[in-house]
């Protein structure tokens, strides 16, 4: 089952003495986290009074936190998102929703492993498929990736020699 909300960032600091506080995103870019009139912390939900993104952070400032002392009790919280909040792009899937797939090959049917992380280099996504010691890097494009259905909990691909 899906998780309703994703993490997506830590704050890291307070920012100023008005109650910003800064968070370092886990978004492909920062202004992702622009999007959301709601963060939740703690489960928490928390409306969003203000944001803009600095250098590679966010500075947000929540409705209620009005000051360092009440923002500091938020350092080093993950920030999330409710998914029901974002609609993605057809194909595209939360980096969170593949963790634990089930990867098979898409020829023969077998079990290659599961997914149990994902690399991010500037190229395409590359996903780390484990089965006991055995590990599998698979670039997240077309040419390896057939099928992916996170509902039903798998992923099809094709090798070639020597992945």
């Amino acid at each position: 089952m899906k998780n309703r909300y994703l993490e997506t960032g830590k704050i890291v600091n307070t920012h100023g003495i008005a109650g910003e506080v800064k968070i370092m995103p886990w978004a492909d870019e920062p202004d992702f986290l622009l999007d959301f009139d709601t963060l939740y912390i703690d489960g928490k939900p928390l409306e969003v009074a203000s944001a803009r993104v600095h250098k590679n952070s966010v500075l947000v400032k929540f409705r209620g936190i009005d000051d360092i002392n009440a923002a500091v009790k938020y350092r080093d919280k993950v920030v999330c998102i409710d998914r029901e909040d974002v609609s993605l792009e057809e194909g595209a899937f939360f980096l969170a929703d593949l963790m634990g797939l089930e990867v098979r090959d898409a020829d023969t049917g077998a079990v290659l492993g599961t997914i149990e992380d994902v690399l991010t280099p500037p190229a395409s996504n590359v996903y780390v498929v484990r089965k006991g010691k055995e590990e599998h890097l698979i670039p997240a494009v077309d040419q390896f990736v057939v099928e992916t259905n996170v509902d039903e909990g798998y992923m099809l691909v094709r090798l070639i020699e020597g992945m």
